[in-house]
């Protein structure tokens, strides 16, 4: 019987090395639940990167995912026809389809006056990485939309009510629904996706809260805060009292 030949490991070096913090839950939900190598390797590599990544919003790129090397020497190629990149492509289609990785795309101009290309970037399904990715459909983070080149927009669809909900609060009944589709009679859909925003930004993950965030600027007026109103009748402070004050910090005209 031949033996199997396998290039050994040096073993860890005798110096301080840094760590990489990967969340506990990943070994006791996610681990048992990947079935396929490259996606097991693609997903600790997210890990890795962005414990190398300063600042609060943390996103992995497409593009330098194909061309890291390291990566891509890690990767199983299923036969000799497969090239590293394409198993790199099979292994981003697992990790978004399992909702371990988030996808945005957005389309930027050429180089040199060239046709608009579309890019592709992905956010570590966390409760971070949804709130950034939230804010990124809206325009609203600083640090990520200096990123993107001023020609680009973001090339995503408005998520629908239902999605946003799913996404960003949790799984649907049949009377949350309900409240959602009267959501959606009642109120612009751009005020929707906002009221999710700040709900995500605030950690306030319920339906009460946005609904409250959402008479509010009926109420209000939209784009001011709320101390700054005056002279309202009887019955807009009476429905003042449902309105968070977390949330007046944050929106801004």
């Amino acid at each position: 019987m031949s033996r199997q030949r396998f290039t050994g490991f040096i073993g860890f070096p005798d110096t301080k090395m840094k760590p990489v913090v990967v969340p506990d839950i990943f070994f006791v939900d996610l681990l048992p639940l990947i079935d396929d190598l490259n996606e097991l390797k693609l997903t600790l590599h997210c890990f890795w990167l962005l414990n190398e990544q300063d600042g609060l919003a943390k996103y992995l790129r497409g593009k330098d995912f194909r061309s890291d090397e390291v990566l891509l020497r890690s990767l199983h190629t299923a036969s000799d026809l497969q090239s590293p990149v394409e198993a790199l492509e099979d292994a981003l289609e697992r990790t978004v389809a399992r909702n371990t990785l988030l996808k945005l795309e957005i389309e930027v101009e050429g180089e040199n006056g060239d046709a608009k290309q579309v890019e592709d970037w992905y956010f570590v399904n966390t409760p971070k990485g949804r709130q950034t990715l939230a804010l990124v459909r809206q325009g609203r983070l600083a640090e990520l939309q200096a990123a993107i080149p001023s020609a680009a927009r973001l090339k995503v669809d408005r998520p629908n009510i239902f999605i946003l909900y799913e996404q960003n609060i949790g799984l649907l009944s049949p009377i949350i629904a309900d409240q959602l589709r009267d959501l959606e009679k009642t109120y612009p859909p751009e005020w929707i996706d906002e009221a999710f925003t700040v709900a995500v930004a605030n950690n306030k993950r319920k339906l009460s809260y946005i609904v409250a965030v959402l008479r509010g600027w009926e109420v209000e007026g939209k784009g001011h805060r709320a101390d700054e109103i005056t002279g309202r009748d009887t019955e807009a402070e009476r429905r003042r009292k449902y309105i968070p004050d977390e949330y007046s910090d944050v929106i801004r005209g």
